[in-house]
């Protein structure tokens, strides 16, 4: 039996599917291969970085990635965590399973630094209770 691939995308995979992406890993990652992408490449934001490291999960090395050369993998599953991507997503003709999650964009929080930090910590949470829920549908099959 083969590993379930994952694809999560975002606009920019700065935050939302790079969170995913590492906490998929951090929760099964013996049982799913998790990648992550942008319809824009930019950079993972340190926010990001940061907010993930509070809950003992680096990905610092993390790069964004787009999503053209990806598309004509086969993934069992595509995630997407925005709305943008959602409706710039294209057709990926290797997916089984297309899955939208809609969270906000913390890089968008204005405010100080605090401030804005809070915004990553929310989304964080957020993506870990979701992925969490979606596991345990998964293993109850």
């Amino acid at each position: 039996m083969t590993t379930p691939r994952v694809l999560f995308l975002c606009t920019h995979n700065s935050a939302r599917s790079q969170m995913a992406e590492a906490f998929l890993r951090a929760m099964a990652g013996d049982r799913f291969e998790a990648q992550s992408a942008g319809t824009e490449k930019t950079a993972v934001h340190p926010l990001a970085i940061r907010a993930m490291a509070e809950r003992g999960i680096d990905i610092s090395g993390h790069t964004s990635k787009v999503y053209d050369g990806l598309m004509a993998e086969p993934w069992d599953y595509v995630i997407t965590v925005c709305d943008d991507a959602n409706e710039r997503c294209p057709i990926f003709p290797g997916a089984t399973r297309r899955l939208h999650w809609s969270f906000e964009d913390p890089s968008r929080a204005g405010g100080d630094e605090e401030t804005r930090l809070a915004a990553f910590r929310r989304v964080r949470d957020q993506v870990e209770a979701k992925l969490t829920g979606w596991l345990a549908t998964l293993s109850g099959r």
